[in-house]
């Protein structure tokens, strides 16, 4: 059987090829059989990146997902897998989420305080009352946008 084109297996999962050669690259996906030098996959391939694409959907970066396949060697189904992973990715949203609150509160009463003529004014009253060191400096500490 000579196997499905990396255009009918992207076409099928909703890749770009390119995702997929990467995919192979960095270990998510095993190096496809070749014919005629051209890459061909079998069904497990589409069962492999259906987990991927569901696990991007999540929000878990590649590195998760990498420990999602390789990472548990002392837990052996899939289902464990996921749950543990599942369980860190949830403790995460609840601290971005907790994160997100902060800054609602000081959105909001930066909002109802600011009554600056400049932004200049208005960064000195920052620096003054101690915001930023205050509130926000922990919630960007932990997210990707203060990094």
């Amino acid at each position: 059987m000579p196997g499905l084109t990396i255009s009918q297996v992207a076409r099928q999962v909703g890749l770009q090829p390119s995702a997929i050669r990467y995919y192979e690259q960095i270990g998510l996906l095993p190096p496809a059989q070749r014919t005629s030098g051209q890459r061909r996959y079998d069904s497990t391939a589409l069962y492999r990146l259906a987990a991927v694409q569901r696990a991007r959907q999540l929000g878990f970066t590649l590195d998760e997902i990498r420990q999602l396949f390789f990472g548990f060697r002392n837990v052996g189904r899939a289902s464990e897998r996921w749950k543990d992973l599942s369980r860190r990715k949830l403790s995460e949203l609840d601290d971005l989420m907790g994160g997100i609150e902060q800054v609602r509160r000081l959105l909001k009463r930066m909002m109802q305080n600011c009554h600056c003529e400049t932004l200049e004014q208005c960064g000195k009253e920052i620096f003054r009352s101690g915001y930023v060191d205050g509130e926000l400096r922990p919630f960007l500490a932990k997210s990707r946008y203060g990094r």
